[in-house]
C-alpha cells in the first residue's frame, strides 16, 4: 500500500509531502486499518479551513480525500502525523 500525504497553508504557507510504501513492514496491516479510516471520513473536495490553518491530501492507492484543520478525524490526524514524520 502507497499512502501519500501533502500539507499545504499554514501561517508560512509551505508545502509539505511525504510518502509511505508499506509493502514488506512488519506493521503493514496497522497502516492499512488506519488509511482505511481515515480515507472513510475523508471529504472529495478540498473543504474550507480555518485561516491559517493546514489542509491535507491524503492518497492511498490512488484514492484521494482532503481534509483541514481544525476538523481533522483523530485517524486522519494519526496517518497523516506518521507519513509526515516516517515518509521520505
Amino acid at each position: 500500500m502507497r499512502i501519500q500525504v501533502t500539507r499545504t497553508g499554514g501561517f508560512a504557507g509551505i508545502e509539505r509531502r511525504a510518502e509511505v510504501d508499506t509493502s514488506g513492514r512488519p506493521d503493514a496491516h496497522a497502516w492499512q486499518t488506519l488509511a482505511e479510516q481515515a480515507l472513510a471520513t475523508g471529504q472529495g473536495t478540498p473543504p474550507t479551513g480555518v485561516p491559517d490553518g493546514f489542509h491535507y491530501e491524503i492518497t492511498v492507492d490512488g484514492r484521494t480525500v482532503y481534509a483541514a484543520d481544525p476538523k481533522l478525524t483523530t485517524e486522519q490526524r494519526s496517518l497523516v502525523s506518521r507519513v509526515l514524520k516516517e515518509g521520505a
